[in-house]
């Protein structure tokens, strides 16, 4: 939409109010709660926390991902990544394989427990976020996807449509 033409509901969206962007912002936060309070119990049981998370879910959609690429995707220090893949390959949930080609890089491979446990806390998230999108219907979610990704900077947009292809 241009700037002369209003929104479907009749509001321009280049004049949003700071209380419209308040509320928004407050939603989002509140919304995040809920998306991770699922996946938070069922990781607290096992001492684990979001960061845990985060790694299983990415080594799950890019099997065989490096431990380089994982930094860049999760923006963390290589340190606390490190912590993270270290339980993870002690608890047996993550195999660290030495690369074929590069004997320096290391493959990551989520063995059956941490596919199991991946699937636990995606189907909690997906069941949430199905629930949710069938309330607000397809436009309300086309439109929701592009305010996300519109939020992201270019390095995440770039890792996010590497997974998406």
């Amino acid at each position: 939409m241009n700037q002369l033409n209003p929104s479907p509901r009749g509001q321009n969206l280049l004049f949003l109010t700071d209380e419209q962007l308040r509320k928004g912002i407050e939603a989002m936060f509140f919304a995040y709660r809920g998306f991770t309070a699922d996946p938070d119990r069922i990781l607290s049981e096992m001492a684990y926390g979001r960061a845990h998370h985060r790694a299983v879910h990415f080594i799950h959609r890019s099997p065989g991902t490096t431990v380089n690429n994982l930094l860049s995707i999760l923006g963390v220090t290589k340190q606390s990544l490190n912590r993270v893949l270290r339980t993870l390959i002690e608890d047996g949930l993550v195999e660290s394989r030495v690369g074929q080609k590069d004997k320096r890089e290391r493959h990551l491979f989520l063995t059956e427990m941490g596919e199991a446990l991946e699937t636990g806390l995606s189907t909690a998230q997906r069941d949430r976020m199905r629930t949710a999108f069938r309330a607000a219907g397809p436009e309300a979610v086309a439109g929701f996807r592009q305010v996300l990704e519109a939020m992201m900077d270019e390095d995440m947009r770039r890792h996010y449509e590497a997974l998406t292809e």
